[in-house]
């Protein structure tokens, strides 16, 4: 019994002889249970924020409140344009055809004088066709006849003025009459480039000359032998008459006779001179005729006419000795102009006579041009890629839309030719300053009216009934239909968002 109580003494003395260790241990205790209370204090509180009142539920599934969105009233002056890309190209391009074949052959290059890229000057030989010459002449009508002596036309009158520019007179003829003038400058044209020009003609034209001479010469003849038999009747009448006069026997009657017979020969005699003078005025007409139609003609395939110099060979896809289908050379001539493509949602905004600017995206330079003209019908795409008829030759293959034409302000260089460039059709302006609001500002009422509303500082809106004019780069012009209801700097309504302000603003 007194080994088993043994321990509790020894226990409760070493209770007591560590005294303050208890003391320690019992305020371990004390702070974990006040630590234990505030945390699940803190859980509690925690848990009454999840849990929600049904109000409040559908308070906070409510949108966020709508706030607006402003933009300024401008005053300045509002420019639409329109943007899009072109090609630059000569303002003429001719293709040239053969002017003719060889005696029994077919169309054959039998000279090539230039090459691609090469220049042209008026009056020089672009190609040579079976031994016939192709000459470039200023002009800018095609030449769609053949030109001979005795022609007369607006066209002559343009072969005229090329001819004098080169130094070829054509006068005494008359603007527009092909007549011996012409036909001197022209042989004067051909001779330069060592060529003979064509007979009007050909040989029947030579041989109806000859003819024409040949009447001339008989009529001249028949009237001297007319006029020369009228006068051997005329003095031998003369002196039948002196005789008889002085005759006082004899038959009276006989006489009378003799001297009306005379009258009557003397009176178809000089008929006969009369008609034989006619006749020679006859085949002298008909010799001016034979000799103004014939002479030194310009078949249409001899003479390419451009309208200005100098040219540039464009395209040449031929080699000496080959046969001829089709062109066998383009030249390009004329000032540099731009082609675009306007597509069917813009073609109402470009019209002729608007500002322009081209941009050259490989050396960054700007030209001013303006429209001289956009076509009224489409141009479509060819799958072959191949130029459409009446598509400019250096133009797009691909084109695809209403085709647009240029004209820079100021000529452009040469290295400017075949670029593609960037271009900026200036397709509106107000022309001053003017009220400008976004696009979106603008709204349309039931009645059909528009308006804009204006935010006033205290936060009320305002509505302002406008009509709207020149529309670009996002922004329209207003005009107020009421005096004083709206201002630079007033602040119009673009749109509603939702954002945080709005939504602490609800809580």
């Amino acid at each position: 019994m007194q080994n088993d109580e043994q321990p509790s003494v020894g226990a409760a003395e070493a209770v007591r002889g560590n005294g303050g260790d208890g003391v320690r241990i019992r305020r371990r205790w004390v702070a974990l249970i006040a630590m234990g209370a505030v945390a699940l204090t803190g859980a509690g509180f925690g848990a009454s924020l999840l849990v929600k009142s049904p109000a409040q539920a559908a308070a906070d599934s409510r949108p966020p409140a709508p706030s607006v969105i402003t933009a300024p009233v401008e005053y300045r002056m509002l420019a639409s344009s329109v943007i899009l890309r072109g090609t630059v190209v000569a303002g003429q391009s001719v293709e040239i055809a053969p002017g003719g074949a060889g005696e029994g052959g077919s169309p054959t290059v039998s000279r090539l004088p230039l090459k691609a890229g090469d220049e042209v000057r008026a009056g020089r030989l672009l190609v040579e066709i079976s031994g016939r010459p192709v000459i470039a002449l200023q002009g800018t009508v095609p030449l769609y006849r053949d030109l001979k002596p005795g022609a007369q036309g607006s066209d002559v009158g343009q072969l005229q003025d090329a001819l004098q520019r080169l130094g070829h007179s054509t006068s005494p003829d008359s603007r527009g009459r092909f007549g011996e003038g012409t036909k001197s400058a022209v042989t004067a044209l051909y001779d330069a480039l060592g060529y003979e020009p064509v007979m009007a003609g050909g040989p029947e034209g030579s041989a109806t000359v000859t003819s024409a001479e040949a009447q001339v010469t008989s009529a001249e003849r028949a009237l001297d032998d007319a006029e020369d038999t009228l006068k051997t009747a005329e003095a031998g009448s003369g002196s039948e008459s002196g005789s008889g006069s002085t005759e006082t026997t004899g038959s009276t009657t006989g006489t009378v006779g003799k001297a009306d017979g005379g009258g009557r020969d003397l009176e178809r005699l000089r008929k006969s001179v009369g008609r034989a003078r006619e006749d020679l005025a006859t085949a002298r007409e008909g010799l001016v005729a034979a000799r103004a139609a014939a002479g030194p003609m310009v078949p249409s395939g001899e003479v390419a006419f451009l309208e200005s110099f100098p040219a540039r060979v464009q395209d040449l896809p031929v080699r000496l000795g080959a046969k001829v289908q089709g062109a066998v050379m383009t030249v390009a001539a004329g000032a540099l102009v731009v082609h675009g493509y306007v597509p069917d949602h813009q073609k109402g905004l470009i019209r002729a006579g608007q500002k322009a600017e081209i941009l050259s995206e490989i050396n960054g330079t700007t030209a001013q041009a303006s429209v001289r003209s956009i076509a009224t019908t489409r141009t479509t795409p060819r799958p072959d890629g191949d130029a459409q008829d009446g598509q400019p030759a250096g133009g797009q293959a691909d084109a695809d839309g209403y085709l647009m034409t240029l004209a820079p302000g100021r000529p452009l260089e040469v290295d400017w030719a075949g670029q593609n460039v960037r271009l900026t059709v200036l397709a509106a302006t107000t022309g001053g300053k003017v009220l400008v609001v976004p696009v979106t500002a603008v709204s349309a009422g039931a009645d059909g009216s528009t308006a804009v509303t204006v935010l006033e500082d205290d936060g009320r809106q305002r509505r302002v009934r406008v009509k709207p004019g020149t529309t670009g780069d996002g922004h329209v012009e207003v005009i107020p239909l009421d005096s004083g209801t709206l201002a630079e700097g007033d602040r119009v309504v673009t749109g509603v968002r939702a954002d945080d302000a709005a939504q602490g603003g609800a809580g």
